[in-house]
């Protein structure tokens, strides 16, 4: 793009996470001459890209050798994927004690049974913000132009053709009381040929392609939200904790068999650089007790006994939030009348796709694979508007697909019988019936907690750890639909979101809800997927706005 012109472009990709650059990248290599532009709306690279995370080599490999094969033994790379899983913990908690699972894992693997997709060995164990701003390196090595601090309103759609023609940016310099501040710009319009949604889980822009292209889900979208701490621990503790290590575990603090704690989910621990220890707690959102906070059950992981050997007095250096989609194959957007992922020239991938396969836990090697996957197709169509339908025959004919559909039933089957019946009635995969699973958002009732304890999870700490920014004087981008609906959740509910929220953005201000402390949002959408009205809307603050992750 040597005329700098970013307002008309050949490619646009909206979201420069791995998904998002991998495919930048692969078309920049496979047609130099296209003008490819990905916009972001976090700050930098890597702030808004939070994961365990787990990472699958095959899909990386074949990526990063086809944009140059001296990848795999650069200084980067030693630095980044210097850590690989030798040490596969799988285990079941209960408060005080554990059980070992990993032998029951492997034995289903030899079976051929799904679960024994959960192992993780020969994985590595990276950051995946830190893995982010390396993919956006090595894109802009072979002339991808990555703009940062850019937020999306809307798909520009033309009903008639049926494609998208661009996409429309936020307005900026709006004050709280929506009147135009001196440093007003409206929000310009990027017009491109091609477009690539890979904005990650529950992307607003995604959500206004389906609304505008009528695409349709076989099924309710399932989600889970993780809330996620980086703890620095002493040499020895780290060393006794070993770099090549990685922990899931079952049950408590979120299921305890025949009690009624019956949660979809779990704790993890996976070690990082510099002595540090990332612990997890990973909750589906279909949870029912209404004063129930993730935040509070990774405090009670933290507790435990095998949990606290690791990180007792260790220092908190970074915190993080995120939303899961756990939807599975049946929850991909599509066309009804081609199937395809997308319409015409627009195609959706990774996360934004929900390409997560919730069996391994794993979705970013899908990610990586999708986003080269769309680029592939992209390079090779030479009818603009069969893009998408292009796209999608290659992606279901590819090993994403493959996992994806034999994974379909997982989540669903847990969620009609719950952990106990649900996880081993699983194994049994497609040979079960489809099952039709409300939304998140209806599951909600009266039931508390019942670990709920006197202590307070200190959110503002947990926010401040994440580095979140906002400009301050922008309108609120979180919207309650109907007051009327707040007060009757709160006589029935108590007010879920100002608990649930891992910011601590709701609050009741003199009987009213109100999105107080917006400012602090960790851009996580979990209140739109939980909010038990289905009355929040999250909308796309200002560009450069929320957490900005280095390491996580």
């Amino acid at each position: 793009m040597e005329n700098k012109n970013y307002n008309i472009v050949d490619v646009l990709i909206v979201g420069a996470g791995p998904a998002g650059l991998t495919a930048a990248a692969t078309i920049k290599k496979r047609k130099p001459e296209l003008s490819v532009c990905v916009i972001d709306k976090a700050h930098a690279v890597g702030n808004h890209n939070l994961s365990g995370a787990v990472l699958e080599p095959q899909a990386l490999h074949e990526f990063l050798n086809y944009i140059d094969t001296n990848l795999l033994a650069s200084d980067e790379a030693k630095t980044i994927l210097e850590r690989t899983v030798t040490q596969d913990n799988i285990n079941f908690f209960t408060s005080k004690r554990l059980v070992p699972m990993q032998s029951l894992v492997h034995l289903a693997k030899i079976l051929g049974f799904n679960i024994g997709a959960m192992s993780h060995k020969g994985d590595y164990i990276v950051s995946i913000s830190q893995l982010t701003k390396w993919f956006a390196k090595i894109a802009a090595s072979v002339g991808v132009e990555i703009l940062h601090g850019f937020s999306v309103s809307e798909i520009v759609w033309d009903k008639i053709t049926k494609t998208a023609t661009g996409v429309r940016l936020v307005d900026q310099g709006w004050n709280k009381e929506g009147e135009k501040q001196q440093n007003f710009i409206a929000g310009e319009v990027i017009t491109a040929k091609y477009v690539i949604l890979a904005e990650g889980v529950d992307g607003t822009v995604t959500r206004d392609l389906i609304q505008k292209a009528g695409l349709t889900r076989e099924h309710e979208p399932l989600f889970s939200i993780g809330v996620k701490e980086l703890i620095q621990v002493s040499p020895e503790q780290y060393e006794k904790f070993t770099k090549n290590r990685v922990v899931h575990a079952l049950g408590y603090p979120i299921f305890k068999p025949f009690t009624g704690l019956d949660m979809f989910g779990g704790g993890i621990m996976y070690p990082y650089d510099d002595n540090c220890i990332a612990v997890g707690m990973i909750v589906g959102l279909d949870w029912k007790e209404k004063d129930f906070n993730p935040q509070d059950a990774l405090a009670l992981f933290k507790e435990h006994k095998f949990v606290k050997q690791f990180i007792e007095n260790g220092t908190i250096v970074e915190t993080g939030a995120k939303m899961i989609p756990e939807g599975g194959y049946r929850a991909i957007p599509r066309n009804p009348e081609t199937n395809a992922i997308g319409c015409g020239n627009i195609v959706i991938i990774g996360d934004s796709a929900g390409l997560v396969n919730m069996i391994k836990i794993k979705g970013l090697h899908n990610a990586i694979r999708s986003g080269m996957i769309a680029a592939q197709t992209l390079t090779h169509s030479s009818v603009v508007s069969t893009f998408s339908g292009n796209y999608t025959k290659e992606l279901e004919s590819s090993p994403v697909m493959k996992e994806m559909r034999k994974a379909q039933n997982f989540r669903q089957t847990v969620a009609k019988f719950g952990n106990l019946i649900g996880m081993p009635l699983s194994i049994l995969g497609n040979l079960l019936p489809k099952y039709d699973i409300e939304a998140d958002y209806k599951t909600m009732t009266s039931k508390k907690y019942k670990l709920k304890g006197d202590k307070t999870f200190d959110k503002a700490n947990f926010t401040a750890l994440a580095l979140i920014e906002h400009r301050e004087e922008q309108p609120s981008h979180l919207k309650i639909l109907n007051a009327e609906a707040c007060k009757e959740c709160a006589e029935k509910f108590n007010q879920p979101c100002v608990v649930f929220c891992p910011a601590g953005v709701y609050e009741d201000i003199h009987g009213t809800l109100k999105p107080a402390n917006a400012s602090n949002c960790l851009h996580c959408k979990t209140c739109q997927r939980k909010c038990p009205y289905d009355n929040i809307r999250w909308t796309v603050p200002e560009g450069g706005g929320g957490p900005r992750y280095k390491r996580m």
